[in-house]
């Protein structure tokens, strides 16, 4: 299937590891031109160069800690300087927040930041450039919203739920779709590194939680997010997708 993606250009946060690392490198080897943002510079170069060697154009490297004042205007001018607007835009930038107690004010507003404002601002300053050109796909990461623990990270997954649905009435009249995915347990950085950092406990969550049977591998977002960015999802707005081999116990 053509995705008719050749020659969009797309903006992948988090983009130096795992999830993000991936969906930059499917959505490149379906012909788009990428910026890679994050804050680890070795990393993105590395990933660019892939990119590069497996015949996609050279992508547009931005070092950035996208919570940073003006991170959102800074990122948007070296993208406008670059092609003059933006077709998709993957907010994949942020993480878990787990606490010890009930969490402090400090820490509530670090994981509000990461996971919701900063995505949320990146999103307005690009958008009007959507706009602009009648075409516009953005996707937000986000994560479960059946809390298990005291998490700073749980929370803004439905404050951005609900703004992503907000904002797909705002815009759906433009040719912008909003589509929110939430991923359950695949193997990444977080996954395999924080919360389940041995074979024995990824084993033991996948006996008690996945009915697919197994942790996911990043390609089985991957590809759900390609579709989704293209043209061919155009009726295809405002929803909420969990990815997590059927682990969710809600109906919706």
């Amino acid at each position: 299937m053509d995705l008719q993606l050749r020659g969009k250009t797309a903006m992948v946060t988090g983009a130096s590891v795992g999830l993000g690392r991936c969906m930059a490198l499917m959505l490149a080897r379906e012909g788009c031109e990428l910026a890679l943002v994050a804050r680890r510079e070795p990393l993105l170069n590395i990933l660019a160069q892939e990119i590069q060697s497996q015949g996609g154009a050279k992508p547009l490297v931005v070092v950035c800690d996208i919570t940073q004042p003006n991170a959102s205007e800074l990122i948007r001018e070296q993208v406008i300087q670059r092609w003059g607007g933006l077709d998709i835009l993957i907010n994949n930038a942020g993480g878990s927040r787990p606490f010890a107690g009930i969490g402090t004010r400090e820490q509530w507003d670090d994981a509000m930041n990461l996971n919701f404002h900063a995505g949320r601002e990146l999103t307005h300053a690009l958008l009007p450039y959507m706009q602009k050109r009648g075409f516009g796909r953005i996707v937000n990461l986000t994560g479960p919203d059946e809390p298990m623990t005291m998490n700073g990270g749980v929370p803004p997954n439905g404050a951005v739920h609900l703004w992503s649905k907000a904002l797909s009435r705002h815009v759906g009249a433009n040719g912008i779709t909003v589509n929110s995915i939430a991923p359950g347990r695949i193997h990444s950085e977080q996954v395999d590194q924080k919360l389940l950092p041995t074979p024995q406990a990824q084993q033991a969550w996948v006996a008690a939680n996945v009915p697919a049977g197994y942790i996911g591998e990043p390609e089985d977002l991957g590809a759900l997010v390609c579709f989704l960015v293209s043209p061919l999802a155009r009726y295809i707005t405002g929803q909420v997708i969990h990815v997590d081999g059927g682990a969710r116990r809600a109906a919706s």
